[in-house]
């Protein structure tokens, strides 16, 4: 699902339709989920909560979709393994302009002990790159 800008009410009937909506509250129950036992949806969560000032309907049902997987997946739990050794590793990944308002791109990074989770971030990047192979200034 690709959101934008572009999606969020335009005429008042939409504003009013959509000023019934949980959206910020939606958005900080899931971050709570995500901060404390569920790093799988910071991607989705950060995608979604930067439309809070001005959600639209497309805004609104991916945010339904991660609570119908967080129902889905409620069973789920993070395990650290039962290694003698604790091992430590650590995964990143960026996207290239994922925003499609302002063309920024998102970064993300994992770190795991044993094979668990145990540290997160999801983030959109402050500067706007032309290019993947664009030298840092």
């Amino acid at each position: 699902m690709k959101l934008s800008k572009k999606m969020s009410p335009q005429t008042p009937e939409e504003k009013l339709k959509m000023d019934g909506v949980p959206y910020a509250s939606a958005i900080g129950s899931i971050m709570y989920a995500m901060l404390c036992t569920r790093p799988d949806v910071s991607y989705a969560l950060s995608m979604t909560s930067r439309f809070q000032s001005c959600p639209g309907i497309e805004h609104w049902t991916a945010v339904k979709t991660i609570l119908k997987y967080l129902r889905r997946t409620k069973d789920m739990f993070l395990v650290y393994g039962v290694d003698e050794e604790l091992v430590v590793r650590g995964f990143t990944d960026a996207s290239f302009q994922t925003d499609h308002d302002d063309f920024k791109s998102q970064t993300g990074y994992v770190f795991c002990l044993n094979g668990g989770a145990i540290s997160w971030r999801s983030s959109k990047q402050t500067s706007v790159a032309d290019s993947i192979a664009e030298p840092s200034t």
